[in-house]
């Protein structure tokens, strides 16, 4: 018999959860709306297309404009970008949260970096690494970084004193205590914080693509301005909609499968 708690229970309980009816209508209500107001002349269609034309805007875009490679491109320079991002945000944050000395020189600073204005300083990635794939992907890590940062310093301080004491009664040492109370509490708080957070470099996207147009949706969509044709711009933005609920929705699946006591 297979166990209560395996992956495929998990993900076979995670599946019929986030797959009910009531959900699926809620949708089917909104696309229902957009239909009749773009239909109807409740609204210009030059400012929101009708559903028809952005589904001849999808198909034109798969026949004319390389889709899927550039829905490659786009996914695969953010997944790259969150992997970057999320190393570095637990090396720094936890160096912050962990030393007092490093937290007095430098949290300052890393606070103050949440309120640059992201955008502003692609012109300065492009001057350092030059019009490459890989400036791009540092932009876009860059751009969750600032604000992961302090998260993972927020959860290191948020960790059960109780706890924390209980493993200095016991003769841990200072790693020991980082290695199985500090970590395993923040992780398990820090991936609902990493799921919401990483959302953010795909509104970086259209700066990022720009940058030496070499592809990527956001690419698709300056074309789409371009050409005044609002329904490729609707029919790129709604992609990385459905792009963006998948990759919420891996991500909350790998936190149950990680976290399971924090589902039961």
């Amino acid at each position: 018999m297979a166990d209560k708690d395996s992956p495929g229970i998990v993900i076979k309980r995670f599946i019929n959860k986030n797959l009910s009816l009531l959900q699926i209508s809620g949708w089917l209500i909104l696309f229902a709306l957009w239909y009749l107001v773009t239909n109807f002349g409740l609204i210009n269609t030059h400012i929101l297309p009708t559903p028809q034309k952005t589904w001849n805007s999808f198909l034109e875009m798969k026949k004319d404009d390389n889709l899927w490679d550039n829905i490659l491109f786009s996914v695969r320079i953010n997944l790259i970008g969150y992997v970057k991002c999320i190393l570095a945000a637990l090396v720094v944050g936890f160096a912050i949260g962990l030393s007092p000395k490093v937290r007095k020189m430098f949290s300052q600073q890393v606070n103050a970096l949440r309120f640059v204005p992201i955008t502003a300083l692609m012109g300065i990635f492009i001057a350092i690494s030059g019009l490459t794939i890989a400036t791009k992907i540092n932009f876009l890590a860059f751009g969750i970084w600032v604000y992961l940062v302090p998260v993972v310093v927020q959860r290191i301080d948020e960790v059960n004193v109780t706890h924390l004491q209980m493993m200095k009664t016991l003769g841990a040492s200072f790693w020991q205590t980082v290695r199985y109370v500090t970590w395993r509490s923040v992780m398990s708080r820090l991936s609902d914080d990493i799921r919401i957070l990483v959302g953010i470099s795909w509104t970086y996207i259209i700066v990022a693509e720009l940058a030496g147009i070499q592809g990527g949706l956001g690419s698709l969509i300056f074309l789409g301005e371009r050409q005044s044709d609002v329904g490729k711009v609707y029919a790129v933005i709604i992609i990385i909609v459905i792009i963006g609920i998948l990759q919420d929705a891996l991500f909350r699946l790998i936190d149950r499968l990680l976290f399971k006591f924090k589902y039961q």
